[in-house]
């Protein structure tokens, strides 16, 4: 039998530090471009206490065979790109607007 449980990435920085991530929801636009929205997993309880709770949002690219995220530089594309997000973990999530 499968266990279900948190969908978790592990991701490389360009120091080649790893950071562990828990993917809350995926996306793909009409033009065939992925995004995904990720929180990060902490190892110890007073460093989750300590987060701010920030979605982080990235594009999905496939370069030479390999899965690679990256920020999305374009303003008006983040900010559609986490609309679309907010409105689909509203449900799951207490997401205010103003940050608080």
């Amino acid at each position: 039998m499968d266990e279900y449980g948190p969908d978790i990435v592990t991701v490389v920085d360009d120091d080649g530090v790893e950071h562990e991530f828990e993917v809350l929801d995926r996306i793909e636009t009409d033009g065939d471009k992925k995004y995904i929205a990720m929180i990060p997993v902490y190892d110890n309880d007073e460093d989750f206490l300590n987060d701010d709770g920030e979605l982080i949002i990235l594009r999905v690219i496939e370069e030479e065979g390999e899965t690679v995220l990256e920020p999305i530089e374009d303003d008006d594309e983040f900010d559609e790109i986490g609309k679309i997000f907010e409105e689909r973990l509203s449900e799951m999530f207490d997401i205010s607007e103003d940050g608080e």
